[in-house]
């Protein structure tokens, strides 16, 4: 689905990627962990094109991001950011329905489909007329994942969607996100710093540190055999959010 050859990213002077090689699978929710400044949303940004690396290259279903084909590549990914980031100034619904809109859907295809994202993310109909202010938290990031999945993506790329939330309602989300990965099978990129919340929602994690990749597998690969000290020191730092996973 997604590929990163020999990439690497760095901002005044300061390398925040080293040169990564990666593959994202069809079809697994993929974790990239790590540090706060370890890279973790720079390597999003760079597969979905907001940022082009200095070395290397990005593709998106053998197509390079590149040029005149990003934009269009975009439609075909759905982005979520911490708090949902909505346009203060359009409602529940026209923040969703913002890009069907551009691309010229009529309304009662554009209906019919927030009517089934509403049911899938347990958004009420009743706050689809109400203006990101006007919402929680919560129902701000649900918002921003059915804008996300709108179009009907190929790929969900997520940057710690659930960083800004209490935990109550951050445990009730992590539970819908499962279930939405699980009934749409799509390929699902997620940043976050918990490492509970992402052996609870990963297939695989990546861990970052300093713009490196130390280690990519699974919560017990990371546990049982990890590939450095740095796995460990992390790993056992989240002793907390682990203990209180959910498998």
């Amino acid at each position: 689905m997604l590929e990163l050859r020999h990439v690497s990213k760095s901002y005044a002077g300061r390398q925040v990627l080293a040169p990564t090689n990666l593959r994202i699978e069809t079809g697994r929710v993929f974790v990239i962990i790590g540090p706060s400044g370890c890279g973790k949303s720079t390597l999003l940004r760079l597969m979905i094109g907001l940022i082009q690396p200095d070395s290397g290259s990005v593709w998106f279903q053998q197509t390079q991001i590149s040029g005149d084909v990003i934009l269009t590549l975009r439609q075909k990914m759905g982005y979520v950011i911490q708090d949902g980031g909505l346009f203060p100034h359009l409602t529940a619904e026209r923040n969703v329905s913002i890009m069907a809109r551009h691309l010229g859907w009529n309304d009662d295809r554009i209906s019919h489909r927030i009517n089934e994202l509403a049911e899938m993310t347990h958004f009420p109909m009743d706050a689809l007329d109400r203006y990101p202010v006007q919402i929680s938290g919560g129902q701000r990031q649900r918002v921003g994942l059915m804008r996300a999945l709108m179009l009907d993506p190929d790929v969900l790329l997520l940057d710690e969607p659930l960083g800004a939330l209490d935990p109550m309602i951050r445990s009730e989300l992590q539970d819908e996100l499962h279930e939405i990965f699980l009934s749409l099978g799509k390929t699902v990129v997620l940043v976050t710093h918990d490492m509970g919340e992402a052996a609870f929602l990963g297939d695989s994690i990546l861990l970052l540190c300093d713009g490196k990749i130390v280690q990519q597998g699974t919560l017990q690969e990371l546990v049982n055999a990890p590939t450095n000290p740095f796995v460990t020191q992390f790993v056992n730092a989240q002793r907390g959010p682990l203990e209180g996973n959910r498998t």
